[in-house]
């Protein structure tokens, strides 16, 4: 099944305990029915984020459960190669290994 890879910034903060993350920068490996098969979410404040089927979801998020856009959205101006969306994935699981 091909993929589609998506890289999309929101400048709204989380509105939780973690609000002091700050914005986030958020990569997407979408099935062909939208919905996300892995997402890596990045904080300016440094955490990074990693959901996928080994790790679905934490006490900070998860993966989403529901499509990423509507039919008839236009995400064509988020859209990435999948060698940038493995450049964001693979820091990101190092990252979880220096946390844990």
């Amino acid at each position: 099944m091909p993929y589609r890879y998506y890289r999309r910034h929101w400048d709204d903060t989380r509105g939780d305990e973690f609000d002091a993350w700050g914005h986030s920068t958020w990569f997407f490996e979408v099935a062909d029915d939208g919905l996300p098969v892995r997402q890596v979410e990045m904080y300016a404040a440094g955490p990074v984020m990693r959901y996928g089927p080994d790790h679905e979801e934490d006490r900070y998020a998860g993966l989403s459960e529901a499509p990423l856009y509507e039919p008839g959205d236009d995400w064509s101006r988020f859209e990435i190669t999948e060698a940038e969306f493995e450049r964001a994935w693979k820091p990101a699981d190092q990252d979880r290994r220096r946390s844990m």
